[in-house]
């Protein structure tokens, strides 16, 4: 049998959801813009924010350039998350299952894999960065080492610690992630700004206020870097979420409960790390970039803000947990969306331990990864929004079909304008880039030493190839599915 038929219902709270990728029917699409508020306002308030705050400074921005940069890159990037979540509100599936649509049921499987590294890969910085947490909170209580690798049996306490926590709610679904996302915000939004009204008043101003402004170059390169660790990680999962939003809500809404409600607490967390990466130029060499807390913050209140910290990487983990057994399910692995959590769980809990006691530094395989994964996933935005032009519905049944009787077969299950452009604009943002996660280049594409290159624009050449291209190719084409 070709055609993925688990059709359970939707769950009360605190039941263990049991949707797959079908999509929602539309008697239970009865969501709202505002609940999505919540939902990436709650998500984007983890600590995660201060390294991409302290690396602007690392870069050569000052704390104003790192503002502004944290505002254009986060609001803007959240902006093409609500583009996506556009889709999910017209076909009510997830983002990649609708991506079968566009790319074919065996071409989608390119862009999902993706998706699926994205997900682990993020998965994996919040759980490092948890367990940073928790030795920098042993550091202070017990006098212990401040870095993951001179307290090995620590780390991997924190980690599993993190990964424990993580399968406990990992069966709650959409119902779960509104009520408690919601109380998140206001809960942790306080305690953050409690923090930065302390910071204000202790920071190093004259070391802020000296920090010499950067070039409109590395202006240019922190909004790509802002912008591929913060909306463009998130792009392939818009609709996930939104697949419960009702029929009426207006495509706008959509967009800006998105980025506001991701680009206000992000622009919270950006800004607390750059101000304290340019009061303290310790930071900007840590191994430990939370370790910045214990030094910034009286004992007592480092403390209690790291617990919190621990708490709030666990509900952005929780979300996108949530959307990669979504995605491994659209693969075509037959499993339950709860059995498929722990296959990524375990994935994640190996890739962060070498992470965490392997690895040189911090900041250098983390731009790295977000700098990667950017070019093919803004590639497939392209292509994904071009064919949103021209397609207001999906063929529920044909979206669920992996056999050859599908619509979404095309030519040996591949859309080939779509798949194609989609390799045009990951080979031609390539030849832009260079991935450097320490000293030496790994590799530096041809087209590194031009504008684009040294501006950090790769990412933007791939979105921009891949969407002209499909275009070209007939991309934006009116369709409609019947349902």
């Amino acid at each position: 049998m070709s055609i993925e038929t688990e059709q359970p219902v939707a769950s009360p709270l605190g039941a263990v959801e049991q949707r797959g990728i079908e999509p929602v029917p539309e008697a239970e699409r009865n969501g709202n813009p505002m609940e999505l508020f919540w939902v990436w306002f709650a998500a984007n308030i983890s600590v995660v924010g201060l390294p991409l705050g302290v690396s602007l400074v690392a870069a050569g921005l000052n704390i104003w350039q790192a503002i502004v940069v944290a505002f254009l890159g986060a609001f803007g990037s959240f902006a093409i998350v609500g583009v996506i979540s556009i889709a999910g509100r017209r076909g009510g599936a997830p983002s990649l299952t609708l991506s079968r649509a566009t790319f074919g049921v065996r071409g989608n499987i390119g862009p999902t894999v993706v998706a699926l590294l994205s997900r682990l890969g993020w998965e994996t910085v919040n759980t490092a960065t948890a367990a940073l947490a928790f030795v920098t909170m042993c550091s202070i209580a017990f006098g212990t080492g401040p870095t993951a690798k001179s307290v090995p049996v620590l780390t991997v306490v924190g980690v599993v610690l993190f990964v424990g926590c993580t399968i406990s709610v990992s069966g709650m679904g959409h119902a779960f992630i509104l009520i408690v996302q919601k109380w998140a915000t206001w809960i942790f939004g306080a305690i953050n700004l409690f923090v930065i009204a302390f910071l204000v008043v202790e920071v190093n101003w004259s070391a802020v206020f000296s920090a010499p402004p950067g070039s409109v170059a590395i202006v240019l390169t922190g909004i790509g870097t802002i912008a591929a660790g913060t909306g463009i990680g998130w792009a392939n999962s818009g609709a996930d979420m939104a697949r419960y939003q009702t029929p009426a809500v207006k495509g706008s809404s959509l967009i800006a409960s998105a980025a506001a409600g991701a680009g206000i607490p992000l622009m919270l967390m950006i800004s607390m790390g750059a101000l304290i990466g340019s009061s303290d130029a310790d930071v900007l060499a840590s191994p430990n970039p939370l370790e910045a807390i214990r030094e910034t913050l009286p004992l007592g209140m480092a403390v209690v803000y790291l617990i919190v910290s621990f708490v709030g990487l666990l509900l952005s983990n929780h979300l996108s947990v949530y959307s990669a057994g979504l995605v491994t399910i659209t693969l075509g692995f037959r499993l339950r969306r709860t059995y498929a959590v722990l296959v990524d769980v375990v994935v994640t809990t190996a890739a962060s331990l070498s992470f965490l006691l392997i690895a040189d530094s911090f900041y250098g395989p983390f731009i790295t990864f977000i700098s990667l994964l950017a070019v093919p996933i803004v590639a497939w935005v392209g292509v994904f929004c071009v064919d949103m032009i021209g397609r207001s519905t999906y063929d529920e049944v044909a979206l669920l079909d992996l056999s050859r009787r599908s619509a979404y077969w095309y030519r040996g299950g591949i859309a080939w304008p779509a798949f194609g452009s989609w390799i045009a604009g990951i080979i031609s943002g390539a030849t832009f880039m260079q991935v450097q996660p320490g000293e030496a280049a790994w590799f530096t594409g041809p087209f590194h030493e031009t504008w684009a290159g040294q501006n950090g624009l790769a990412w933007m050449v791939s979105l921009l190839v891949a969407g002209l291209a499909y275009a070209a190719l007939g991309g934006a084409r009116r369709r409609e599915d019947a349902r």
